[in-house]
């Protein structure tokens, strides 16, 4: 699953570099410890719940820690385009699931070469216009395409909405000698409301009966299909839904989950909580393991703190920054109480603090986030640190 030995984009060893003292600021700061928990965590889980893991590659676009996961024991990773797919296999990753569809004659050709060099890759598809499409172009390379059938839902994203749709796809796939049913893929993330948690369970158990039922059929070209779901928030009840040893008898089920790799300080936080409320059981839980560390750059009037670190650095959405500690070389890292970020710009963050805080200019804020894939894809490179704040290594992102 690892391509070269040693591919490329492993990231940079660095000795010891005082982030605070000797690196130039704003940085996105993945802090080692926490990594290396979730990673373990996730994994286990998968592990524990008789499913694969092919962590979204899409939340980082880092193959440091791609790396990482695979070393764990993932299966493969998730992308979300041909061109992201085609940054992981040149930095070592061959199973590529495209968790999303295939079109476009350029995009084709990127994936019709990433087959051709030995990429085990497959693609989602929900049309016949795409079927009709995929196997033009596919067959005319004299080349095979593995093909996920996704289940959508009402008002959800893509994916067939009912059966008459699926078995149209089902013929159509097997009428066209260029793509290779290969399983069922589902997304539960745009499923919400106060039914949520029953609602994709439902949806789960749907994924489940329509894998079962185009096996029985002999709709797969593979003896054991995959399928597969579980974004970040609610990955415990798509796990539960496919934990079943008959089902792992005859099919793969694979776990996508992506931002639980550096978790967040809010969305994810959040539902992490909910996660261990539905699961008392669990040992431990993720951990948030990434910041950006910006300088205070102004004090104008009281109770204003002006950070220079703003939208080109971090996300604003679904939350904005949250004031984690204040760091100043040679003293201990305290908690930014009383401090919130009341509005960001370009470069700058407004933080709002206790008229008598003891903040300076030239102190170190250190910032969370919701949504760690809205931080990853405003940098060329994060650095991994250990809890001393010691850069360990620099790690280049392919966004």
């Amino acid at each position: 699953m690892t391509g070269n030995p040693d591919p490329p984009g492993k990231g940079t060893p660095i000795d010891g570099l005082s982030l605070l003292e000797s690196v130039s600021l704003p940085a996105a700061v993945i802090f080692e410890r926490a990594l290396a928990h979730n990673i373990a965590w996730m994994q286990r889980f998968a592990d524990d719940h008789g499913a694969k893991l092919a962590p979204h590659g899409k939340t980082t676009m880092t193959p440091a820690l791609f790396h990482r996961q695979m070393d764990a024991g993932a299966w493969g990773i998730t992308l979300a385009t041909a061109t992201q797919c085609a940054a992981a296999f040149e930095h070592g990753a061959t199973r590529l699931l495209m968790a999303n569809q295939l079109v476009g004659t350029p995009n084709m050709s990127i994936v019709a070469g990433l087959i051709e060099r030995g990429a085990e890759y497959c693609c989602l598809i929900d049309s016949t216009a795409n079927v009709q499409a995929l196997n033009g172009y596919f067959g005319q390379r004299r080349l095979t395409v593995q093909v996920l059938i996704e289940l959508g839902v009402p008002g959800g994203r893509c994916g067939v909405r009912n059966d008459s749709e699926l078995q149209t796809l089902v013929d159509a796939i097997a009428a066209s000698p260029a793509l290779t049913l290969y399983g069922i893929e589902g997304y539960e993330g745009l499923i919400g409301g106060t039914q949520a948690v029953d609602d994709i369970r439902d949806y789960g158990k749907r994924l489940v009966q329509t894998v079962r039922s185009l096996r029985d059929s002999g709709s797969f070209a593979d003896r054991k299909p995959i399928i597969t779901a579980a974004g970040s928030q609610w990955f415990d009840l798509i796990a539960e839904a496919f934990d079943h040893p008959d089902l792992r008898d005859h099919c793969t089920p694979v776990l996508r989950s992506g931002c639980y790799v550096v978790h967040d300080h809010r969305s994810y936080r959040d539902a992490m909580a909910e996660v261990k409320a539905r699961h008392p059981e669990l040992d431990g839980e993720l951990q948030p393991a990434l910041a950006v560390f910006a300088h205070v750059q102004s004090l104008p009037e009281p109770g204003l703190a002006v950070v220079a670190m703003g939208k080109r650095d971090i996300s604003v959405d679904p939350d904005l920054p949250i004031p984690l500690q204040l760091h100043r070389p040679g003293e201990p890292a305290r908690p930014l109480t009383g401090c919130s970020v009341r509005k960001v710009m370009d470069q700058h963050a407004m933080m709002v603090m206790p008229e008598h805080a003891d903040i300076r200019i030239g102190d170190v804020v250190s910032f969370g986030a919701s949504h760690p894939c809205l931080t990853f894809d405003k940098w060329r490179q994060v650095l991994l640190v250990d809890d001393d704040l010691r850069v360990l290594e620099v790690m280049p992102t392919f966004f």
